[in-house]
């Protein structure tokens, strides 16, 4: 009786401890979110095809320019050259809004001369939050 009570006990705080070891959406979004700094910064690819599906686009204006680059494009061009200064940037999570397999990250990058804001949609493909479009506009900074 002991041995099955102590069997018993030992299951439930094994479950327990796995619960609260499992990431929510939010944290799994704020994850890819992540990546998605650290490779712009870093000019890591690997950690930018962490943060993005492969037919992502990113959508934006760039001053009066409308422009819709495919994520292959962007990821080579922002993977080259060396490392950014973090010192001199400033990449903001806003918000994060979930429904279901779909959401919305709200970022804000003060980078030299430049403010950028991004509206990240993510999609849960097989358990993993991924970015499918970047929407984004930018201003100069006064």
């Amino acid at each position: 009786m002991k041995k099955s009570l102590c069997a018993i006990l030992i299951l439930f705080v094994t479950i327990t401890f796995a619960k609260g070891q499992s990431k929510t959406d939010e944290e799994m979004i704020r994850v890819t979110v992540q990546n998605y700094f650290d490779g712009m910064m870093e000019r890591d690819r690997s950690k930018l095809d962490e943060a993005f599906i492969p037919e992502a686009r990113l959508i934006g204006f760039r001053g009066d320019q409308f422009t819709i680059t495919p994520y292959e494009v962007w990821a080579e061009g922002t993977a080259q050259g060396d490392p950014r200064n973090k010192d001199d940037f400033k990449n903001e999570l806003v918000a994060i809004r979930i429904n279901g397999v779909a959401a919305v990250a709200e970022t804000e990058l003060y980078w030299p001369g430049i403010y950028y804001y991004d509206y990240l949609s993510l999609m849960k493909i097989d358990g993993q939050w991924k970015i499918v479009n970047k929407s984004w506009t930018s201003k100069p900074l006064d």
